[in-house]
């Protein structure tokens, strides 16, 4: 990261991983189609359908996939999924993981950032952080891209269960548009800040 990566919006620095996690587990979340989603709510796994050739993006942020699915509305993102991975996956994607975008600080030259962009089976996205209107907020949150060997592992190793979380989705929105804020925000999920270990690449924040 850049000169930029400690900044501080408020009392949150410019970049972190916030979740809800336990001693061995971590959620993220996903928005998929009702066929797709359903199905692996009701199995505890992905049905057959879900494309493992392509790069699937987890969310730790609940609002963050609020605000790319649209609160469950947009097409095929109608079904909310929090899914429950083991920590040790989870950070195993960190550490396999390239950033998204080319930083010259970082990379050096670009052609060295696509090299390891094709080798990384993982890429770290940051993107802003939302309030319960879907606003950006001046700190950024993280969003991982899963691949070839990453997507596999995800799919068939690191998931201990799968919840659908759409109703909780557009309870919450249903009292933001009736103007309740502290209601809505009262159903949140606890996110807190995850405490990564040592050894984390560069474009992770060390806090």
């Amino acid at each position: 990261m850049n000169e930029e990566r400690f900044d501080e919006a408020g009392d949150e620095p410019r970049f972190r991983v916030r979740a809800r996690y336990t001693e061995n587990t971590i959620i993220v979340h996903q928005a998929y189609r009702p066929g797709i989603g359903r199905a692996a709510a009701r199995h505890g796994r992905f049905p057959a359908s879900w494309k493992r050739d392509r790069t699937t993006w987890v969310k730790p942020s609940f609002l963050w996939m609020m605000y790319r699915c649209g609160w469950a509305t947009k097409e095929n993102q109608e079904t909310v999924l929090a899914v429950e991975i083991t920590r040790d996956g989870f950070e195993w994607a960190l550490r396999r993981s390239c950033l998204s975008h080319y930083v010259p600080d970082l990379h050096g030259d670009q052609d060295t950032w696509k090299r390891q962009l094709r080798q990384a089976p993982t890429r770290v996205q940051w993107d802003p952080e939302r309030d319960l209107r879907l606003n950006p907020l001046p700190y950024r949150s993280l969003q991982l891209g899963l691949s070839g060997e990453a997507a596999g592992r995800y799919a068939d190793e690191w998931i201990v269960g799968i919840e659908d979380v759409t109703p909780l989705a557009r309870e919450i929105h249903g009292l933001v548009q009736a103007g309740d804020l502290d209601g809505a925000r009262r159903l949140l999920p606890g996110e807190r800040p995850y405490p990564l270990p040592e050894g984390m690449p560069v474009h992770l924040p060390a806090a």
